[in-house]
């Protein structure tokens, strides 16, 4: 590609974003004139329009649209590449804000933010685990661990975690009480613990699936809880079946204290992403952390 086309797609794709011809020259530090100019010679040299013009405001068409798809996410990679090596001589500070779950933020977050800290003293990281999906503009968080299901396509997302599985699971003694499920339409006549995780929200559906078939549960029980540990105690105490990611009560699993059920019907899917915006430029301390929490299969 040679360099008069690369300035011209630029220059395209300022118009596109501004949908002005004015504002496009104004940010681009040259005159209307010249950006129309670049814009009728690119046309001309793909042989196809990518811009209707009116008099209030400037559209892709469709041709320009499919242009545009391939343009915003190579030109923002190229910047993002240009920040990270402007920054390679910079000691990373600042502070980090951060919202997560509270299993995300034990399990994935504060054994790399703990070390990250002690290596570069300068850094802070605030840490809020408000179970709600935040808005990120506007609560002012750089970034947000989240499941891969709640991803928002607007925003870059990097991998943090391996594939999680969900896991039912008691105590001993109260499946010798009541019984052991089988299939997840036994848990209709047991007392099961749910999760309502915003104040405002539903009571969180149980998801199962086996065989290409889906199976989506609405339960109920002597607990309604918003905190994770709060579902282990109860359960632990024998109040009920409780159901959680599997690295929650592994270590509860593993010594007996609990039990797993319905395993076959709780398949592995996307694990924790850390996401941030695409549009804003990364600081180094962010940029630091982004680096560390990457997940790497062995």
């Amino acid at each position: 590609m040679d360099r008069e086309l690369l300035g011209d797609l630029a220059t395209f794709l300022t118009v596109a974003e501004e949908g002005n011809f004015t504002r496009a020259g104004v940010r681009l530090g040259v005159s209307q004139s010249a950006v129309s100019h670049t814009i009728r010679r690119l046309e001309d040299r793909i042989g196809v329009r990518l811009l209707n013009r009116n008099s209030r405001r400037v559209t892709a068409t469709d041709a320009g649209e499919q242009l545009l798809a391939s343009l915003q996410p190579s030109f923002r990679h190229v910047g993002a590449r240009i920040e990270e090596i402007r920054t390679l001589g910079e000691r990373p500070s600042g502070l980090v804000r951060v919202t997560a779950s509270a299993p995300a933020a034990r399990q994935i977050l504060w054994p790399v933010a703990r070390a990250l800290v002690r290596d570069y003293p300068q850094v802070r990281i605030e840490i809020s685990t408000d179970g709600r999906l935040t808005d990120l503009a506007e609560d002012r968080f750089d970034c947000a661990i989240r499941l891969g299901e709640h991803l928002s396509p607007d925003m870059i997302a990097v991998p943090v975690g391996p594939p999680l599985e969900m896991a039912a699971f008691a105590s001993p003694d109260y499946l010798a009480r009541h019984g052991t499920p089988e299939h997840p339409d036994d848990l209709d006549g047991h007392a099961c613990l749910v999760m309502r995780h915003r104040i405002d929200g539903p009571v969180y559906d149980w998801e199962f699936e086996a065989e290409g078939r889906e199976m989506v549960k609405k339960l109920t029980g002597p607990f309604i809880l918003n905190d994770p540990l709060m579902v282990q105690t109860a359960a632990l105490a024998g109040c009920g079946i409780g159901y959680l990611t599997l690295p929650e009560v592994q270590p509860e699993l593993e010594d007996g204290r609990l039990v797993r059920l319905l395993a076959a019907w709780c398949p592995p899917f996307d694990g924790y992403h850390l996401c941030y915006s695409g549009r804003r430029n990364l600081s180094s301390a962010l940029r630091l952390l982004i680096d560390r929490l990457r997940y790497r299969p062995a």
